[in-house]
């Protein structure tokens, strides 16, 4: 083998962006994800969670909800209030629409992906048909004071449960009225600080599942307007929930950087009573986990630390494989640095700018593992800022280092780059 110098890059200070919601499509085998600066993701579940789609951010496109309508279109819906689809073939946002309502915090699909409910700053929730080429608005739904930050249809697309500050109510599709609000803080006694309904599922035996600040995730009788169990599994918030298809599992995210599960056990062993237990708790995060999905064979979470986090449920894997392994998606899968070798140059691409270094050098020889030292250190030439509100997608520096280009969405820029007195012309 011959000799060769290895450079140990330290001045690559990358900042991954967190990760904000996720959407599992339902019957199918994608998993979409949006983060903090409006980039989505998707991944796909047959093929060893492959991340096969990457459709790059926008200052002003920040996702709060995503969710898969009408098979394996995909929408997206933010603070801007707009709701956003995505073509994921061409790895765009195409077709948009605004909410009528102010900033967008949540949003759901029904169970057969014809409609979309969405919850408003203005308290209210409204209802859009999917239809080819778009999204049409269908009506309004009963107003509240309050924002609704999370939405749950009920599987037989009869009723939706929307959950506010102190509250959460069950809205009746057929008339548009409330038909239950039901106060989450009334029995907390000595707090005077108001409860947020941050997660919320509406089961089909009728059971509200709602996971609030005080870190309680609680189980409601929404009929009768009753608590029927109530679990505190954090001193903290809970700030997500997801349900298993069956409904006999639930995964909750905390802002300690923890999982829970919870799973519906029997009371007596062949009893037929049976009782939500906290069974597997989880801390594979340092920062809140704000989006949890539950797939047929794991759970799956998401933090403000970068992290996506897929733990295989054992009892639910068939046989040993790549589907019983615990995976964690620290770094970005795209080719964020690229090299010019006969200029001894490296180019290193953010989300709105590039930066332009050449590489320290030494005259120095030595033993195999040993640390040269420098005769002339790493100097940063270039920051190439990038103007508009899209994100750079990818970027390269050409072999003699002459030439460095990058793309948006929508844009190809080429730059002439002189190193020797540090120019650069646009072409």
């Amino acid at each position: 083998m011959g000799e060769f110098e290895v450079h140990r890059v330290r001045f690559f200070g990358l900042v991954p962006a967190g990760v904000r919601c996720l959407a599992c499509q339902p019957r199918g085998s994608r998993l979409a994800l949006a983060r903090t600066d409006g980039a989505v993701e998707v991944y796909n579940f047959a093929a060893n969670y492959y991340q096969e789609k990457v459709i790059p951010g926008h200052d002003a496109r920040a996702v709060e909800s995503l969710c898969w309508a009408a098979g394996d279109r995909l929408f997206g819906a933010g603070l801007s209030g707009d709701i956003t689809e995505y073509d994921l073939s061409r790895l765009s946002a195409t077709r948009g629409a605004d909410g009528g309502g102010g900033p967008i915090w949540s949003m759901a699909a029904n169970s057969t992906g014809t409609q979309l409910a969405i919850g408003c700053e203005d308290g209210s929730v409204k209802i859009f048909q999917v239809v080819p080429g778009g999204i049409q608005f269908e009506r309004n739904l009963d107003r509240r004071k309050g924002r609704v930050l999370c939405l749950s249809w009920h599987p037989s697309d009869t009723h939706i449960a929307a959950g506010s500050i102190d509250v959460f109510r069950i809205i009746d599709i057929t008339s548009g009225q409330t038909v239950q609000r039901i106060m989450v803080n009334y029995h907390v006694e000595k707090v005077k600080r108001e409860c947020v309904v941050w997660a919320i599922a509406l089961l089909s035996r009728g059971t509200v599942v709602t996971a609030d600040s005080f870190g309680r995730v609680q189980f409601w009788d929404w009929q009768q307007g009753t608590l029927a169990e109530s679990h505190t599994v954090s001193t903290s918030a809970v700030l997500s929930l997801a349900v298993a298809e069956k409904e006999d599992s639930i995964v909750v995210g905390t802002s300690t950087g923890a999982t829970y599960q919870l799973q519906l056990l029997p009371v007596k062993l062949g009893g037929s009573e049976k009782r939500w237990v906290r069974t597997k708790p989880f801390q594979h995060h340092s920062h809140d986990v704000r989006a949890v999905a539950h797939s047929p064979t794991a759970l799956i979470s998401g933090g403000l630390d970068a992290q996506l986090v897929i733990r295989p449920l054992m009892e639910k894997v068939q046989k040993k494989g790549y589907d019983a392994v615990l995976r964690k998606f620290t770094f970005p899968h795209r080719r964020l640095v690229s090299c010019a070798r006969k200029a001894r140059l490296l180019l290193f691409q953010f989300s709105q700018h590039l930066e332009l270094w050449r590489l320290g050098s030494t005259r120095e020889t030595g033993k195999d593992g040993e640390v040269l030292p420098l005769c002339r250190m790493p100097e940063h030439l270039v920051q190439l800022k990038s103007k508009g509100p899209e994100h750079i997608y990818c970027s390269c520096v050409s072999p003699c280092g002459t030439w460095l280009g990058y793309c948006t969405a929508s844009r190809f820029h080429l730059y002439r780059v002189r190193c020797d007195g540090v120019s650069l012309r646009k072409v």
